[in-house]
């Protein structure tokens, strides 16, 4: 009897362990090689995965510093991927609409391509023509990020930096960043930048990960509920750079003071192609500690993303450019609207608007460090 007790322990052991809570943990592992350019040879990629007590699993890479996956659960238990991407290194080199990317070192649209600073002007890449677009042809999001992961005192954690150099893509100055990404137990997302520069020149960082609280594979989101405090936003012209004013959201198609499903008023929202894709001025903007700047649920699994920031902006995106080409894990197809982009930041545009110096501030000079922290913080409905 003895012997039958130990043999069914031994083979149940393994299943009882995997349903026991885990500690904190990270792991990481080889994705590929980014091709040789240049004089300089291939560059390995690591893949880092950070796990908490939960279960709560986030994967990024060191291109792009990318969050490839996040599996979180839903009002069941059940856990699911709700980040949009791709299996493969690859798939990721052949070009997407930013998945899970850091925009910069301007993140949103410089019109004309153009600033000034200190009486000289600056021409850029006019990737999004005839605006700049997220810091250019080979902004943040294409550059190899060198990681380094660690368990921290609030949970598994990967330090990611990189520098620009002086130049780079037209900015002017030398900027150094970092960015992490830790996983608390609080199954929050934890985003830090900081960054410093030699020279005056704009930084802008944000993150751009789209999500689909359904599942990356569920269809659209338009039955997700949104809600966002910000009673106002900053208009923009059919090319989605601002006019420079700051307007009420009340009684347009863009309040979501309170919650409404974001398929709603998503028709009224116009553009080309139809939905939006605006920047919102948070109530609580330019802050020390991060505040809470949306709050995003659906109903069908009870998932709940919630976004805290020290941001003054945070620009709402729903998909509206994708069609179906962009094939994601699994074979998955992302068409239009099959997931929504929540991005904390300054202002698009912001150095060409002078009358925004105070509220949305995107000059670095020698000497300042640029700050900023965003969480996405992940539960379920009660």
């Amino acid at each position: 009897m003895r012997r039958t007790l130990s043999a069914l322990a031994l083979a149940l052991a393994p299943a009882l362990a995997a349903a026991q809570p885990q500690g904190p943990s990270f792991e990481q592992e080889p994705y590929g090689k980014l091709p040789a350019k240049g004089k300089a040879p291939a560059q390995p990629v690591t893949k880092f995965t950070l796990v908490n007590k939960n279960g709560v699993v986030v994967k990024c890479i060191e291109y792009g510093a990318i969050i490839t996956e996040i599996h979180v659960p839903d009002k069941n238990g059940k856990k699911a991927d709700v980040a949009l991407g791709f299996d493969k290194l690859e798939d990721y080199l052949k070009g997407h609409p930013y998945f899970g990317t850091n925009a910069g070192r301007c993140a949103n649209r410089i019109a004309n391509a153009k600033f000034t600073l200190d009486g000289k002007e600056y021409k850029l890449e006019a990737n999004n023509a005839p605006h700049t677009l997220h810091g250019g042809k080979e902004g943040f999001d294409k550059k190899y990020w060198r990681g380094e992961a660690s368990l921290t005192t609030t949970g598994p954690s990967v330090k990611f930096t990189y520098t620009s150099a002086d130049g780079e893509e037209g900015y002017p100055g030398r900027l150094s960043v970092t960015l992490s990404y830790t996983l608390t137990d609080n199954n929050e997302i934890v985003i830090d930048y900081r960054a410093t520069t030699d020279k005056t020149t704009i930084c802008n960082l944000a993150h751009h990960s789209y999500f689909n609280l359904g599942g990356h594979n569920s269809g659209d989101i338009k039955g997700h509920e949104a809600m966002f405090t910000a009673k106002n936003y900053t208009p923009g012209d059919a090319t989605l750079i601002p006019t420079g004013k700051i307007e009420p959201v009340a009684g347009t198609a863009f309040d979501f003071t309170k919650a409404k499903a974001i398929g709603k008023d998503l028709e009224k929202a116009g553009g080309k192609p139809v939905g939006y894709d605006l920047n919102y001025v948070l109530d609580k903007g330019n802050t020390q500690k991060p505040e809470l700047a949306a709050r995003v649920v659906e109903p069908k699994s009870g998932r709940v993303l919630e976004v805290f920031s020290t941001e003054p902006g945070l620009q709402f995106y729903t998909g509206n450019f994708l069609d179906g080409t962009n094939v994601g894990k699994g074979g998955a197809k992302y068409a239009q609207y099959n997931g929504f982009c929540l991005e904390p930041q300054k202002f698009p545009d912001s150095v060409n608007k002078p009358d925004w110096k105070d509220k949305s501030n995107v000059i670095l000079k020698p000497g300042e460090t640029y700050k900023q922290t965003t969480v996405y913080q992940f539960s379920v409905a009660k």
